[in-house]
């Protein structure tokens, strides 16, 4: 691991930040604590100034308004015995009358000026608007700063006019002298209180970041896989805790990594014994790990198929990506057939992803499924090659009746018998080879779902009143069905046919006097209907294979019936062709009641029983 720098260093980084906040907060304070002191000093240098003004406003007011006799001063002379005024504060005090010129100066160099017009901007807004002004500038001589004040001086009365007005210079650059002194002292305060703050820090944060800097050396070991060196504790604060719990730490890897490390040696144990093939791939897609029965499958040693893209050693770079292969849910066949024998595999694909849903690879896995899909393939042709051939007896028959039904039933002996019997043999074998052709279908995917949007309560009801309107036994329809319309999309003659086939199984089995109970409910977008009867029932070890092709509780019994033993599990296969299930329920001696379920539009949720 690289060494830390310096200026990278956590302590150095601590201590810059416990200086710069030092820095900031004594800043701060300096700044508040000056722009204080330097309005104080000036709040009180102009209100001492203001108030020995006062009496000289007042005096000159007197003389400006007083009548004169030729054995009085002048007024310029009483005007400078008014203005003589000793003090370092005042730098000059000037009286100008109303008509802007200057009467008396206290400034002994700058008597010259007497007599002259004042063109001070300050002066005439002082007399125009009759208010005071002030500013502070600079002095067009020392270069200094100077507080500027012309106060105007009003006659008697209540709405007495200005008739002059006092210019008043005083030498505020003491106030800004002072705190530039005050300035400089704080300045070097905060430097010796910087250098003692960085002293202290760096002993302080010491004891911080050696427990720090003695961890990261543990990491350092604990990456190198040495799990034996331990952590000092250097005392019982948050340091010291985070110490003990690092240690802790370091014991708890320490047996993880045995318990992965024993796994490892399990799962590859695992693989190698397996009968089915595991490939596993990184993120892009190229083959990280393959197992002995897979690389056979592959006929490819193991340095060979290992980076090497999923898709290419598989044959599918054709027809699929990998990121295909990522969204893939349902199995692929894989053909590796050879004109000598047959060999098939199916696919499983299982994606690799942490909890951010970020995808690390593939796992597939590869089983043989050769010889399921010979016995499927001789079943399906057998299906299909029973049927073909059964079509052309029954043909020839169904001719030899009508043969009969021309002529030959002359014989009233035979030929009534020989029909009956020829009649219910050939009718039983149509339906059976139509029984058998439509599962062959169903089988191979060669039909389709013609569904539209019907009210399925009326729907219901139609094939109900059909087999109440042509029943042969007394028994009786009991409907427990909800008033109001549940539309749902099916393909109509489909569900007929399964209605058709439970119906009949129910008339076949319900003795005289018995009843057939009709229901339906309607839930969270689920259609559940029910056909309950009262026959002999079924046991229960054989409910769940009713739906069996071919299965028979009663084999005498159902053949006596006419039964071919497709019915239920034509129903079966075109319940789940449309989203559904179905499954019975039955108790042997009472009865049985078949259910199922089809999906439906919930726009009124509501159930009815």
């Amino acid at each position: 691991m690289q060494k830390v720098r310096f200026f990278k260093s956590v302590q150095v980084k601590l201590v810059l930040i416990y200086v710069l906040l030092i820095l900031i907060a004594m800043q701060i304070i300096g700044l508040y604590f000056a722009k204080q002191l330097e309005q104080t000093l000036k709040d009180n240098f102009e209100t001492s100034i203001t108030d020995r003004l006062k009496l000289v406003n007042f005096s000159v007011k007197e003389e400006l308004l007083k009548e004169r006799t030729d054995s009085d001063p002048t007024l310029e002379q009483s005007l400078k015995g008014v203005l003589n005024l000793s003090s370092e504060d005042i730098k000059e005090i000037r009286v100008i009358d109303a008509h802007y010129r200057i009467l008396a100066t206290s400034d002994m160099s700058n008597q010259s000026i007497v007599g002259q017009r004042s063109m001070e901007s300050l002066v005439r807004q002082s007399i125009n608007s009759q208010t005071p002004y002030e500013k502070i500038a600079l002095d067009d001589k020392t270069r200094k700063r100077v507080w500027v004040v012309a106060t105007p001086i009003k006659s008697n009365g209540k709405n007495g006019k200005v008739i002059g007005t006092v210019y008043v210079k005083s030498n505020i650059e003491r106030i800004f002298e002072q705190m530039n002194e005050i300035n400089q002292i704080l300045a070097g305060g905060t430097a010796l209180a910087l250098a003692i703050t960085i002293i202290l820090g760096i002993f302080i944060f010491r004891t911080i970041t050696k427990p720090i800097s003695d961890m990261r050396r543990q990491a350092q070991a604990m990456a190198k896989g040495n799990f034996s060196r331990k952590v000092k504790v250097y005392g019982n604060d948050e340091i010291g805790q985070l110490a003990i719990a690092f240690n802790h730490l370091t014991n708890r890897l320490q047996e993880a990594q045995s318990i992965t490390e024993g796994e490892r040696r399990k799962l590859a144990s695992v693989l190698t014994n397996m009968t089915d093939g595991v490939i596993a791939t990184d993120r892009r897609g190229k083959i990280i790990l393959i197992n002995t029965p897979a690389r056979k499958l592959l006929n490819g040693e193991y340095h060979e198929l290992t980076g090497r893209p999923l898709v290419s050693v598989l044959g599918l770079e054709k027809k699929y990506t990998f990121e295909d292969l990522i969204h893939m849910k349902d199995s692929i066949n894989l053909d590796f057939s050879s004109p000598d024998r047959p060999y098939i595999w199916r696919a499983n694909f299982s994606v690799i992803q942490k909890e951010t849903g970020f995808v690390n690879g593939v796992i597939t896995v590869l089983h043989d499924i050769t010889e399921q899909e010979k016995i499927e393939m001789e079943r399906r042709e057998f299906v299909s090659n029973v049927s073909h051939e059964l079509r052309t007896p029954l043909t020839t028959m169904r001719s030899y009746l009508e043969a009969l039904a021309d002529g030959a039933w002359q014989n009233k002996e035979l030929a009534p018998q020989f029909l009956n019997v020829t009649q219910t043999e050939t009718e039983r074998m149509i339906r059976l080879v139509n029984d058998l052709l439509q599962l062959s279908r169903m089988d191979s995917r060669e039909y389709e779902i013609n569904a539209d949007y019907i009210d399925f309560n009326k729907f219901f009801n139609r094939i109900i009143d059909r087999f109440e309107m042509s029943r042969s036994k007394n028994v009786e329809f009991k409907r427990m069905l909800p008033t109001m319309p549940i539309y749902v999309e099916i393909d109509t003659d489909k569900i007929t046919q399964v209605i058709d086939n439970i119906i009949s199984n129910a008339l076949k089995y319900s003795p005289d006097g018995g009843n057939i109970r009709f229901g339906m409910t309607a839930n969270e977008g689920v259609l559940t209907v029910m056909i309950s009867d009262d026959g002999m029932g079924i046991p229960k070890e054989n409910v769940e294979r009713i739906f069996d092709r071919f299965y028979r509780v009663d084999r005498a019994r159902a053949r006596s019936m006419g039964g071919t033993g497709l019915g239920l599990a034509i129903s079966r296969e075109m319940i789940l062709a449309h989203g559904g299930n179905i499954w019975a329920e039955s108790e042997e001696g009472i009865g049985t009641t078949i259910f199922f379920t089809l999906p439906y539009e919930d726009d009124e949720a509501g159930e009815w029983d």
